[in-house]
């Protein structure tokens, strides 16, 4: 029986200690950081997911099987690597491979090298040469920050002011860090997401999932981290989502991710983890909008509950390179709803008390809590819960989830009521 440590600590790292809390193999979890919620799956271990030494260290005292990288952050700070180097397993991707995340430039040149459908797009480290190239252009047009920035560093202009302005947020001002940025052609169409697993060429693709960026009903307000995803029953398709063909899967696994896949290994950086697809859904056809170097995060919490295989067994396998297993899925609709601080994806109070009605019956993911020293829940964060219901339908995963949120109490949070709308 093994021991696994899940390197994380939000909403993505609970869903990920859920599947391994259902694996035969799986005898111990541990999770760095981890939340209030985790800790009643996983031995939570204080130590930050960017610590490599300090995880690296835990791993060898606790003579870990396998640790599980979640957050791009640990990726993009060398953590596989320092691991590999020291012989311990480890699931994510390398320093170097994580670069098809944490450069938009570097995704966009794979991208072309490789003849994978994406917008048209120029990389510009100058102010007034960028201003100059948008004033050029149409409008609207989406202008993103080339490294990491926690999921806001895409901006979608509709106007030459709010362009300029994004400009010099990211080039003269470094709100993120050095400046360089991707402008690109403003695409139209459903977005959707496609994950896989991947090693080196080996491609498994998972249940496509949506989620809702916009912080309100309707898809009004900031743009967030996601306020809530759903993926459907086989019943509408073998990709699950009901606006995705069969042949628009098979289309995007084998034009886009494949491709990614064999590009990545062609240039001596292999991919060894989960390649998340941000894709649309264009009247021309399936283009990348972006990709990610791990798990989607809310995608992550409503696709893994449909897993049916042994995720212990998947994860191994890519962390060796040894071949991976087929993956099966449940036949089922899965809804999430994030419930998040008011404020957010601005400013939020913390330490705010949360009541879970006693009769609660389905799955909650814990995306920032916290547990106070008498036992009571409180928010640490700006989503805080993401509740999941499952269901033979959509309507019913709808209708059961909602409900659900309805038993959960606090003074603080808000909710989408509209998660899954294009397709209820």
């Amino acid at each position: 029986m093994k021991k696994v440590l899940v390197v994380g600590g939000g909403g993505r790292e609970h869903a990920i200690v859920d599947a391994l809390s259902r694996s035969a193999r799986v005898a111990k979890i541990y999770c760095a950081p981890g939340n209030a919620g985790i800790a009643e799956q996983a031995e939570c271990v204080s130590l930050k997911d960017t610590d490599v030494d300090g995880l690296l260290a835990f791993a060898k005292a606790n003579q870990i099987d396998l640790t599980v990288v979640g957050p791009e952050a640990a990726l993009a700070a060398g953590i596989v690597d320092k691991f590999r180097a020291a012989g311990l397993k480890i699931f994510g991707h390398t320093q170097a491979a994580t670069a098809i995340e944490s450069s938009k430039d570097f995704a966009k040149r794979l991208m072309a090298g490789a003849q994978v459908p994406t917008a048209a797009y120029r990389t510009f480290t100058d102010f007034d040469k960028a201003l100059a190239y948008v004033k050029a252009g149409s409008f609207p047009t989406v202008i993103k920050y080339d490294g990491l920035a926690a999921g806001k560093g895409v901006v979608v202009a509709p106007t030459l002011e709010e362009a300029e302005a994004a400009l010099r947020d990211m080039l003269l001002d470094g709100r993120y860090g050095e400046g360089k940025v991707v402008i690109e052609e403003f695409l139209t169409g459903p977005e959707f997401s496609l994950m896989a697993f991947v090693s080196g060429r080996q491609v498994r693709p998972m249940v496509a999932a949506q989620d809702h960026k916009r912080a309100f009903d309707g898809d009004e307000g900031p743009n967030t981290g996601g306020m809530g995803a759903y993926t459907e029953s086989f019943a509408t398709g073998k990709s699950g989502l009901s606006f995705i063909s069969d042949e628009d899967y098979d289309f995007a696994v084998s034009h886009i991710l494949q491709p990614v896949a064999d590009a990545m290994a062609d240039a001596g950086t292999p991919l060894s983890g989960v390649l998340y697809g941000g894709l649309m859904k264009t009247p021309t056809g399936i283009k990348v909008i972006e990709f990610n170097a791990r798990f989607g995060d809310p995608e992550t919490e409503v696709v893994l509950p449909r897993l049916e295989s042994d995720i212990y067994d998947v994860f191994e396998a890519v962390a060796t390179g040894s071949p991976i297993p087929g993956l099966q899925w449940r036949d089922e609709s899965v809804m999430g709803v994030v419930m998040a601080s008011k404020g957010y994806p601005g400013s939020y109070a913390k330490g705010v008390a949360i009541t879970v009605a006693p009769a609660f019956a389905e799955r909650i993911y814990h995306m920032g809590t916290k547990r106070q020293d008498d036992g009571s829940l409180v928010t640490a964060g700006g989503r805080v819960l993401m509740v999941i219901a499952s269901a033979p339908t959509m309507p019913e995963a709808s209708r059961r989830c909602y409900a659900a949120v309805a038993q959960i109490t606090c003074d603080n949070l808000f909710y989408r009521h509209d998660i899954a709308k294009y397709v209820l």
